[in-house]
Protein backbone atom coordinates (compact mmCIF):
# COMPACT_ATOMS: atom_id res chain seq x y z
CA UNK A 1 0.00 0.00 0.00
CA UNK A 2 1.10 3.56 -0.68
CA UNK A 3 2.49 5.21 2.44
CA UNK A 4 1.94 8.98 2.60
CA UNK A 5 5.07 9.55 4.70
CA UNK A 6 7.30 7.64 2.30
CA UNK A 7 5.75 9.38 -0.67
CA UNK A 8 6.19 12.80 0.90
CA UNK A 9 9.84 12.06 1.69
CA UNK A 10 10.61 10.87 -1.85
CA UNK A 11 8.92 13.91 -3.41
CA UNK A 12 10.79 16.24 -1.03
CA UNK A 13 14.01 14.42 -1.84
CA UNK A 14 13.31 14.84 -5.55
CA UNK A 15 13.07 18.59 -5.02
CA UNK A 16 16.31 18.56 -3.04
CA UNK A 17 18.11 16.71 -5.81
CA UNK A 18 16.79 19.14 -8.42
CA UNK A 19 18.20 22.02 -6.35
CA UNK A 20 21.63 20.43 -6.73
CA UNK A 21 21.79 21.31 -10.43
CA UNK A 22 21.41 25.08 -9.89
CA UNK A 23 23.89 24.61 -7.04
CA UNK A 24 26.25 23.00 -9.52
CA UNK A 25 25.69 25.94 -11.86
CA UNK A 26 26.84 28.36 -9.15
CA UNK A 27 29.78 26.11 -8.24
CA UNK A 28 30.99 25.81 -11.82
CA UNK A 29 30.01 29.37 -12.74
CA UNK A 30 32.16 30.80 -9.98
CA UNK A 31 35.16 28.68 -10.96
CA UNK A 32 35.39 29.86 -14.57
CA UNK A 33 36.60 33.19 -15.89
CA UNK A 34 34.15 36.09 -15.91
CA UNK A 35 33.78 36.11 -19.69
CA UNK A 36 32.19 32.63 -19.74
CA UNK A 37 30.22 32.59 -16.48
CA UNK A 38 26.77 32.91 -18.08
CA UNK A 39 27.50 30.16 -20.58
CA UNK A 40 28.70 27.84 -17.82
CA UNK A 41 25.56 28.43 -15.76
CA UNK A 42 23.42 27.95 -18.86
CA UNK A 43 24.92 24.51 -19.53
CA UNK A 44 23.57 23.23 -16.21
CA UNK A 45 20.26 25.07 -16.44
CA UNK A 46 19.39 23.94 -19.98
CA UNK A 47 20.23 20.36 -19.01
CA UNK A 48 17.29 20.46 -16.59
CA UNK A 49 14.97 21.22 -19.49
CA UNK A 50 16.47 18.76 -21.94
CA UNK A 51 16.63 15.73 -19.66
CA UNK A 52 13.28 16.41 -17.99
CA UNK A 53 11.64 15.86 -21.38
CA UNK A 54 13.99 13.08 -22.54
CA UNK A 55 13.42 11.14 -19.32
CA UNK A 56 9.63 11.14 -19.70
CA UNK A 57 9.71 10.25 -23.39
CA UNK A 58 12.30 7.46 -23.44
CA UNK A 59 14.98 7.84 -20.77
CA UNK A 60 13.10 6.20 -17.90
CA UNK A 61 12.16 3.12 -19.85
CA UNK A 62 15.74 2.61 -21.07
CA UNK A 63 17.07 2.82 -17.53
CA UNK A 64 14.36 1.19 -15.47
CA UNK A 65 11.91 -0.44 -17.84
CA UNK A 66 11.49 -4.23 -18.21
CA UNK A 67 14.80 -5.72 -19.27
CA UNK A 68 15.31 -6.06 -23.02
CA UNK A 69 16.05 -9.65 -23.99
CA UNK A 70 17.01 -10.76 -20.49
CA UNK A 71 20.58 -9.58 -21.04
CA UNK A 72 20.70 -7.04 -18.21
CA UNK A 73 22.00 -4.33 -20.57
CA UNK A 74 19.14 -1.90 -21.19
CA UNK A 75 15.42 -1.57 -20.63
CA UNK A 76 12.89 -2.15 -23.37
CA UNK A 77 10.39 0.36 -24.70
CA UNK A 78 7.34 -0.87 -22.77
CA UNK A 79 7.30 2.33 -20.66
CA UNK A 80 7.87 4.71 -23.57
CA UNK A 81 6.25 8.05 -22.75
CA UNK A 82 5.56 6.65 -19.25
CA UNK A 83 3.06 4.19 -20.66
CA UNK A 84 2.00 1.98 -17.75
CA UNK A 85 3.82 4.13 -15.17
CA UNK A 86 1.15 5.62 -12.95
CA UNK A 87 -0.06 6.18 -9.42
CA UNK A 88 0.18 2.60 -8.25
CA UNK A 89 3.36 1.17 -6.67
CA UNK A 90 5.82 -0.33 -9.16
CA UNK A 91 8.62 -2.89 -8.90
CA UNK A 92 11.00 -0.43 -7.21
CA UNK A 93 9.01 0.33 -4.07
CA UNK A 94 5.80 -1.02 -2.60
CA UNK A 95 5.00 2.16 -0.64
CA UNK A 96 5.26 4.98 -3.19
CA UNK A 97 3.62 5.58 -6.58
CA UNK A 98 5.64 4.49 -9.60
CA UNK A 99 5.55 8.08 -10.85
CA UNK A 100 7.18 9.25 -7.60
CA UNK A 101 10.07 6.85 -8.20
CA UNK A 102 10.25 7.99 -11.82
CA UNK A 103 10.57 11.69 -10.95
CA UNK A 104 13.10 10.96 -8.21
CA UNK A 105 15.27 9.15 -10.73
CA UNK A 106 14.71 11.95 -13.24
CA UNK A 107 16.63 14.30 -10.95
CA UNK A 108 19.61 11.91 -10.97
CA UNK A 109 19.42 11.72 -14.75
CA UNK A 110 19.51 15.54 -14.92
CA UNK A 111 22.51 16.23 -12.71
CA UNK A 112 24.71 13.44 -14.10
CA UNK A 113 25.29 14.94 -17.58
CA UNK A 114 25.37 18.42 -16.00
CA UNK A 115 28.42 17.29 -14.03
CA UNK A 116 30.30 16.66 -17.28
CA UNK A 117 30.03 20.32 -18.27
CA UNK A 118 32.83 21.28 -15.87
CA UNK A 119 35.31 19.60 -18.21
CA UNK A 120 34.28 21.43 -21.38
CA UNK A 121 33.54 24.97 -20.18
CA UNK A 122 34.78 28.04 -22.06
CA UNK A 123 35.19 26.27 -25.41
CA UNK A 124 32.28 24.05 -26.53
CA UNK A 125 29.68 25.31 -28.98
CA UNK A 126 26.18 25.41 -27.54
CA UNK A 127 24.41 23.52 -30.40
CA UNK A 128 26.94 20.69 -30.18
CA UNK A 129 26.47 20.59 -26.42
CA UNK A 130 22.70 20.18 -26.74
CA UNK A 131 23.11 17.22 -29.09
CA UNK A 132 25.77 15.68 -26.87
CA UNK A 133 23.67 15.84 -23.70
CA UNK A 134 20.68 14.07 -25.25
CA UNK A 135 22.81 11.38 -26.86
CA UNK A 136 24.89 10.83 -23.74
CA UNK A 137 21.84 10.51 -21.51
CA UNK A 138 20.37 7.99 -23.97
CA UNK A 139 23.42 5.90 -24.83
CA UNK A 140 25.47 6.08 -21.63
CA UNK A 141 23.42 7.07 -18.60
CA UNK A 142 20.36 4.93 -19.35
CA UNK A 143 22.25 1.66 -19.91
CA UNK A 144 24.56 2.10 -16.90
CA UNK A 145 21.60 2.90 -14.66
CA UNK A 146 19.95 -0.27 -15.93
CA UNK A 147 23.06 -2.36 -15.24
CA UNK A 148 23.08 -1.36 -11.58
CA UNK A 149 19.59 -0.36 -10.46
CA UNK A 150 16.97 -2.12 -12.58
CA UNK A 151 14.61 -4.72 -11.15
CA UNK A 152 12.17 -7.13 -12.72
CA UNK A 153 8.54 -7.64 -11.82
CA UNK A 154 9.67 -10.42 -9.44
CA UNK A 155 11.58 -7.90 -7.34
CA UNK A 156 14.97 -9.33 -8.31
CA UNK A 157 17.86 -7.48 -9.93
CA UNK A 158 17.57 -7.36 -13.72
CA UNK A 159 20.78 -5.50 -14.66
CA UNK A 160 23.96 -7.52 -15.02
CA UNK A 161 25.87 -5.62 -12.34
CA UNK A 162 22.93 -5.85 -9.98
CA UNK A 163 22.78 -9.61 -10.56
CA UNK A 164 26.51 -9.79 -9.92
CA UNK A 165 25.97 -8.24 -6.49
CA UNK A 166 27.62 -4.83 -6.98
CA UNK A 167 26.36 -2.28 -4.45
CA UNK A 168 25.62 1.34 -5.33
CA UNK A 169 23.13 2.91 -2.96
CA UNK A 170 22.78 6.33 -4.56
CA UNK A 171 25.01 6.60 -7.62
CA UNK A 172 28.75 6.17 -7.11
CA UNK A 173 29.07 4.24 -10.37
CA UNK A 174 25.89 5.30 -12.17
CA UNK A 175 26.35 9.03 -11.54
CA UNK A 176 29.86 9.95 -10.45
CA UNK A 177 32.23 7.50 -12.12
CA UNK A 178 30.03 7.68 -15.20
CA UNK A 179 30.15 11.49 -15.38
CA UNK A 180 33.76 11.80 -14.22
CA UNK A 181 35.14 9.44 -16.84
CA UNK A 182 32.94 11.00 -19.52
CA UNK A 183 34.42 14.36 -18.51
CA UNK A 184 37.91 12.98 -19.04
CA UNK A 185 36.98 11.78 -22.53
CA UNK A 186 35.33 15.11 -23.36
CA UNK A 187 38.35 17.11 -22.19
CA UNK A 188 40.65 15.02 -24.34
CA UNK A 189 38.45 15.24 -27.44
CA UNK A 190 37.92 19.00 -27.17
CA UNK A 191 41.51 19.80 -26.27
CA UNK A 192 42.86 22.53 -24.05
CA UNK A 193 41.51 26.04 -23.76
CA UNK A 194 43.58 28.58 -25.67
CA UNK A 195 46.31 29.90 -23.42
CA UNK A 196 46.05 26.96 -21.03
CA UNK A 197 49.27 26.68 -19.06
CA UNK A 198 50.54 30.03 -20.38
CA UNK A 199 48.12 32.50 -18.85
CA UNK A 200 46.24 32.57 -15.54
CA UNK A 201 42.67 31.28 -15.55
CA UNK A 202 41.48 32.10 -12.03
CA UNK A 203 38.04 31.54 -10.56
CA UNK A 204 36.17 34.79 -11.05
CA UNK A 205 33.74 34.53 -8.10
CA UNK A 206 34.75 32.48 -5.06
CA UNK A 207 31.55 33.33 -3.13
CA UNK A 208 29.61 31.66 -5.97
CA UNK A 209 31.80 28.58 -5.52
CA UNK A 210 31.03 28.35 -1.81
CA UNK A 211 27.32 29.03 -2.39
CA UNK A 212 27.22 26.28 -5.00
CA UNK A 213 29.03 23.80 -2.78
CA UNK A 214 26.67 24.62 0.09
CA UNK A 215 23.60 24.03 -2.09
CA UNK A 216 25.11 20.75 -3.25
CA UNK A 217 25.72 19.69 0.35
CA UNK A 218 22.13 20.58 1.25
CA UNK A 219 20.59 18.89 -1.79
CA UNK A 220 22.72 15.79 -1.35
CA UNK A 221 20.65 14.75 1.64
CA UNK A 222 17.84 14.12 -0.82
CA UNK A 223 20.27 12.39 -3.17
CA UNK A 224 21.46 9.86 -0.57
CA UNK A 225 18.83 9.71 2.15
CA UNK A 226 16.07 9.85 -0.46
CA UNK A 227 17.48 6.71 -2.05
CA UNK A 228 16.08 4.74 0.90
CA UNK A 229 12.71 5.44 -0.78
CA UNK A 230 11.08 5.85 2.60
CA UNK A 231 11.11 7.88 5.81
CA UNK A 232 12.87 5.21 7.84
CA UNK A 233 16.01 4.20 9.70
CA UNK A 234 17.96 3.56 6.51
CA UNK A 235 17.27 7.09 5.32
CA UNK A 236 18.44 8.40 8.67
CA UNK A 237 21.69 6.45 8.46
CA UNK A 238 22.29 7.72 4.92
CA UNK A 239 21.68 11.28 6.11
CA UNK A 240 24.13 10.95 9.02
CA UNK A 241 26.96 9.32 7.08
CA UNK A 242 26.55 11.79 4.20
CA UNK A 243 27.07 14.76 6.48
CA UNK A 244 29.92 13.09 8.38
CA UNK A 245 31.91 12.00 5.33
CA UNK A 246 31.48 15.41 3.71
CA UNK A 247 32.78 17.20 6.78
CA UNK A 248 35.75 14.83 7.04
CA UNK A 249 36.63 15.31 3.37
CA UNK A 250 36.36 19.11 3.53
CA UNK A 251 38.68 19.19 6.53
CA UNK A 252 41.11 16.74 4.95
CA UNK A 253 41.39 18.58 1.62
CA UNK A 254 41.80 21.89 3.47
CA UNK A 255 44.68 20.64 5.60
CA UNK A 256 46.38 18.67 2.82
CA UNK A 257 46.30 21.69 0.50
CA UNK A 258 47.37 23.95 3.38
CA UNK A 259 50.44 21.80 3.93
CA UNK A 260 51.13 21.68 0.20
CA UNK A 261 50.58 25.36 -0.71
CA UNK A 262 51.12 26.99 2.72
CA UNK A 263 47.64 28.56 2.62
CA UNK A 264 44.16 27.28 3.55
CA UNK A 265 42.19 27.48 0.31
CA UNK A 266 38.49 28.36 0.32
CA UNK A 267 38.06 26.71 -3.07
CA UNK A 268 39.91 23.71 -1.66
CA UNK A 269 37.51 23.41 1.27
CA UNK A 270 34.52 23.58 -1.10
CA UNK A 271 36.08 21.05 -3.47
CA UNK A 272 36.86 18.73 -0.56
CA UNK A 273 33.24 18.85 0.56
CA UNK A 274 32.07 17.87 -2.93
CA UNK A 275 34.63 15.06 -3.03
CA UNK A 276 33.28 13.73 0.26
CA UNK A 277 29.71 13.89 -1.02
CA UNK A 278 30.74 11.95 -4.10
CA UNK A 279 32.64 9.26 -2.21
CA UNK A 280 29.94 8.53 0.37
CA UNK A 281 27.18 8.30 -2.25
CA UNK A 282 27.50 4.59 -3.15
CA UNK A 283 28.18 3.62 0.46
CA UNK A 284 25.60 5.76 2.26
CA UNK A 285 23.05 2.99 2.66
CA UNK A 286 25.57 0.34 3.69
CA UNK A 287 28.17 1.80 6.09
CA UNK A 288 28.39 3.09 9.67
CA UNK A 289 29.20 6.67 10.72
CA UNK A 290 32.73 5.67 11.76
CA UNK A 291 33.34 4.13 8.35
CA UNK A 292 32.06 7.32 6.72
CA UNK A 293 34.85 9.29 8.40
CA UNK A 294 37.42 6.99 6.82
CA UNK A 295 35.69 7.33 3.45
CA UNK A 296 35.69 11.13 3.77
CA UNK A 297 39.38 11.26 4.70
CA UNK A 298 40.22 9.04 1.74
CA UNK A 299 38.20 11.27 -0.59
CA UNK A 300 40.05 14.37 0.59
CA UNK A 301 43.44 12.78 0.00
CA UNK A 302 42.82 10.84 -3.21
CA UNK A 303 40.89 13.58 -5.01
CA UNK A 304 43.46 16.22 -4.08
CA UNK A 305 46.24 13.99 -5.42
CA UNK A 306 44.21 13.40 -8.59
CA UNK A 307 44.06 17.16 -9.16
CA UNK A 308 47.85 17.34 -8.85
CA UNK A 309 48.16 14.47 -11.33
CA UNK A 310 45.87 16.23 -13.79
CA UNK A 311 48.03 19.35 -13.56
CA UNK A 312 51.18 17.33 -14.30
CA UNK A 313 49.56 15.49 -17.22
CA UNK A 314 48.32 18.85 -18.59
CA UNK A 315 44.93 17.76 -19.89
CA UNK A 316 42.37 20.51 -19.52
CA UNK A 317 39.55 19.11 -17.42
CA UNK A 318 38.81 22.70 -16.54
CA UNK A 319 36.95 22.21 -13.26
CA UNK A 320 38.44 18.84 -12.23
CA UNK A 321 35.36 16.72 -12.82
CA UNK A 322 37.50 13.63 -13.37
CA UNK A 323 39.55 14.19 -10.22
CA UNK A 324 36.57 14.85 -7.95
CA UNK A 325 33.81 12.72 -9.45
CA UNK A 326 35.70 10.05 -11.36
CA UNK A 327 38.31 9.36 -8.67
CA UNK A 328 35.98 10.18 -5.76
CA UNK A 329 33.33 7.86 -7.17
CA UNK A 330 35.90 5.12 -7.73
CA UNK A 331 37.14 5.38 -4.15
CA UNK A 332 33.57 5.40 -2.83
CA UNK A 333 32.58 2.33 -4.83
CA UNK A 334 35.65 0.40 -3.68
CA UNK A 335 35.25 1.64 -0.11
CA UNK A 336 31.72 0.21 -0.17
CA UNK A 337 33.37 -3.15 -0.82
CA UNK A 338 35.51 -2.58 2.26
CA UNK A 339 33.10 -1.12 4.81
CA UNK A 340 29.59 -2.37 3.88
CA UNK A 341 27.78 -4.26 6.61
CA UNK A 342 24.42 -5.96 6.82
CA UNK A 343 24.08 -4.44 10.29
CA UNK A 344 23.20 -1.21 8.47
CA UNK A 345 21.26 -2.69 5.57
CA UNK A 346 20.12 -6.30 5.56
CA UNK A 347 19.41 -6.06 1.82
CA UNK A 348 23.07 -5.27 1.13
CA UNK A 349 26.07 -7.42 1.95
CA UNK A 350 29.18 -7.41 4.10
CA UNK A 351 32.41 -5.98 2.74
CA UNK A 352 36.00 -7.09 3.11
CA UNK A 353 36.37 -5.75 6.65
CA UNK A 354 33.31 -7.74 7.69
CA UNK A 355 34.57 -11.03 6.31
CA UNK A 356 33.43 -10.93 2.67
CA UNK A 357 36.31 -10.25 0.23
CA UNK A 358 34.08 -11.14 -2.74
CA UNK A 359 32.21 -7.86 -2.35
CA UNK A 360 35.34 -5.86 -3.08
CA UNK A 361 35.83 -7.86 -6.27
CA UNK A 362 32.25 -7.19 -7.36
CA UNK A 363 32.74 -3.49 -6.73
CA UNK A 364 35.96 -3.51 -8.76
CA UNK A 365 34.17 -5.13 -11.71
CA UNK A 366 31.45 -2.46 -11.58
CA UNK A 367 34.08 0.28 -11.47
CA UNK A 368 36.06 -1.14 -14.40
CA UNK A 369 32.97 -1.71 -16.55
CA UNK A 370 31.72 1.83 -15.98
CA UNK A 371 35.13 3.36 -16.68
CA UNK A 372 35.52 1.54 -19.99
CA UNK A 373 31.96 1.94 -21.25
CA UNK A 374 31.60 5.61 -20.31
CA UNK A 375 34.96 6.63 -21.76
CA UNK A 376 34.62 4.76 -25.05
CA UNK A 377 31.00 5.69 -25.79
CA UNK A 378 31.50 9.34 -24.77
CA UNK A 379 34.50 9.54 -27.07
CA UNK A 380 32.51 8.05 -29.95
CA UNK A 381 29.53 10.35 -29.37
CA UNK A 382 31.70 13.47 -29.47
CA UNK A 383 33.66 12.32 -32.49
CA UNK A 384 30.39 11.52 -34.25
CA UNK A 385 28.89 14.92 -33.48
CA UNK A 386 32.08 16.55 -34.74
CA UNK A 387 31.48 15.03 -38.17
CA UNK A 388 28.31 17.09 -38.58
CA UNK A 389 28.79 20.27 -36.55
CA UNK A 390 31.77 22.01 -34.92
CA UNK A 391 32.46 21.04 -31.31
CA UNK A 392 34.52 24.12 -30.42
CA UNK A 393 33.91 27.81 -30.85
CA UNK A 394 36.32 29.69 -33.10
CA UNK A 395 39.44 31.23 -31.63
CA UNK A 396 38.19 34.88 -31.66
CA UNK A 397 34.97 33.77 -29.93
CA UNK A 398 36.90 31.89 -27.28
CA UNK A 399 39.10 34.92 -26.67
CA UNK A 400 36.06 37.18 -26.36
CA UNK A 401 34.28 34.74 -24.06
CA UNK A 402 31.29 32.49 -24.60
CA UNK A 403 28.85 34.75 -22.75
CA UNK A 404 28.86 37.28 -25.59
CA UNK A 405 29.88 34.93 -28.42
CA UNK A 406 27.20 32.29 -27.77
CA UNK A 407 24.45 34.16 -25.91
CA UNK A 408 24.97 37.89 -26.39
CA UNK A 409 24.59 38.32 -22.64
CA UNK A 410 27.60 39.25 -20.47
CA UNK A 411 27.48 38.22 -16.84
CA UNK A 412 28.31 41.72 -15.66
CA UNK A 413 27.74 45.06 -17.37
CA UNK A 414 30.07 47.13 -15.21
Amino acid sequence: MIDSGDTAWVLASSALVLLMTPGLAFFYGGLVRQKSAVNTIMLSFITIGLISVQWVLWGFTLGFGPDLGGLGIVGGLEWLGLNGVGGEPGPYSATIPATAYMIFQAMFAIITPALITGAIVERMKFPAFLIFIVLWATLVYGPVAHWVWSFGADGKAAGWLGKLGALDFAGGTVVHINAGVAALAAALVLGRRRGYGREPMPAHNIPFVVLGASLLWFGWFGFNAGSALGANALATNAFVVTNTATAAAALTWTFVSWIHTKRPSVIGAASGAVAGLVAITPASGFVTPLASIAIGIGAGVFCYLAVQLRVKLRFDDALDVWAVHGIGGTWGALATGLFATVAVNALGDNGLFYGNPNQLGEQAIAVAATWVYSFVVTWLILKGIGLFTPLRVKEPEEERGLDVAEHGEPAYTS
